[in-house]
């Protein structure tokens, strides 16, 4: 027997993924183009969608170009493996999202790892390890998928600048959230983005949709287009995926409304959780606000008990993050109203006050998401 959930795992940041004019233009796109590109596009598969959205987020995000891709997980696989070659480096921030993770061990440099959000710790490798590679590569994330935490980048790309080192940003979470316009984390930092070498994201969290997309100076653009495999040997990006992200930019665009909701819903939440003396980390309050248990069993428990009172958050427990560490990771949306986030947090903190039974163990598979 189905029954209604209020969600706290869904992306659809800006509430916007129903909008009827959303809608509307995946449905022109399907009546216009089909339901798929036919082919990869370089051979047959390119469509006038496809320029049309690739400068869209390059305006939007304001570098020189993009190039969008069928999946988010697979633009980090096949960037992070393709970028580097035997005798060059790759650092990246140890909670960084797996697919950047699994590119990485596809690569053929040298690949290490720094303490999460550590730049210290990142400065004293790049002083240690620097003179022996030719090229660096340093990854980190916008906004941190199961922290909500975000990174200095001014100290960061200060520290890249010293040690001649490249800079990728996994804004998979930070674009249409952070900044005032929603432009991501240079926005957030009022750092022009040319600064970054490469900003990847996709389009499946604050745009609704599905897909990736890879943004920087032209010149990059062009070569990736001829030589990444994630794009050469795989097929164009669906017409109405790309219809929607465009008209997710346009809304994003001319009505501010949006982020500001979003904004309020999730400084609104966090405060609640703060004040019930829940452990939120280090999460800034937009979109991703994590809470803290000191036990899997403890986390698996509250999350099987708020399933039974109407509210779906699940669990996230080892392996997507360390096992001292699980979680009950909440994605905060424009379209959640006080009244939900007020009642949830109500409902967590009298199920944190009282002993819970053994957890169904059913719910361990709930944690393997993004």
């Amino acid at each position: 027997m189905s029954r209604e959930l209020i969600s706290f795992a869904h992306y659809d940041y800006l509430g916007l993924a129903r909008d009827p004019r959303v809608l509307d233009a995946a449905k022109c796109a399907i009546d216009d183009f089909g339901i798929g590109a036919g082919a990869s596009r370089l051979v047959g598969g390119e469509l006038a969608l496809h320029g049309q959205l690739e400068h869209g987020l390059a305006d939007f995000l304001g570098v020189d170009g993009a190039l969008a891709l069928v999946s988010g997980y697979g633009t980090n696989v096949s960037l992070v493996a393709h970028l580097l070659a035997k005798g060059d480096l790759i650092l990246v921030d140890e909670a960084s999202h797996n697919s950047i993770m699994t590119g990485a061990g596809l690569s053929r440099a040298a690949v290490e790892s720094f303490r999460h959000n550590d730049l210290g710790h990142l400065q004293a490798i790049l002083a240690q390890r620097r003179g022996l590679h030719i090229r660096v590569l340093v990854i980190v994330e916008g906004l941190y998928s199961m922290d909500g935490d975000i990174p200095d980048l001014p100290e960061l790309l200060e520290i890249c600048r010293r040690h001649d080192a490249w800079l990728m940003i996994d804004e998979a979470h930070s674009i249409g959230v952070l900044g005032r316009t929603g432009r991501g984390i240079t926005e957030h930092f009022a750092i022009p983005p040319s600064e970054v070498d490469l900003i990847v994201g996709t389009l499946s969290k604050a745009f609704g949709s599905c897909g990736g997309f890879i943004a920087a100076r032209s010149e990059v653009i062009r070569w990736l287009r001829a030589t990444l495999p994630g794009f050469v040997y795989s097929v164009g990006l669906a017409p109405p995926n790309a219809a929607v992200t465009l008209a997710m930019l346009n809304i994003l665009e001319t009505e501010p409304q949006h982020l500001e909701r979003l904004r309020a819903n999730s400084r609104y939440f966090l405060d609640r959780v703060k004040d019930a003396g829940l452990d939120t980390g280090n999460a800034v309050g937009m979109a991703v606000v994590p809470i803290f248990f000191e036990t899997i069993e403890q986390t698996l428990s509250t999350a099987n008990a708020l399933l039974a009172e109407g509210f779906y958050a699940p669990p996230i427990v080892q392996i997507a993050v360390p096992r001292d560490a699980p979680r009950i990771r909440c994605f905060i949306t424009a379209s959640h109203t006080r009244d939900d986030m007020g009642r949830f947090v109500d409902a967590l903190r009298r199920l944190c006050a009282t002993p819970q039974r053994e957890p169904d163990a059913s719910l361990t598979r709930l944690t393997w998401q993004r």
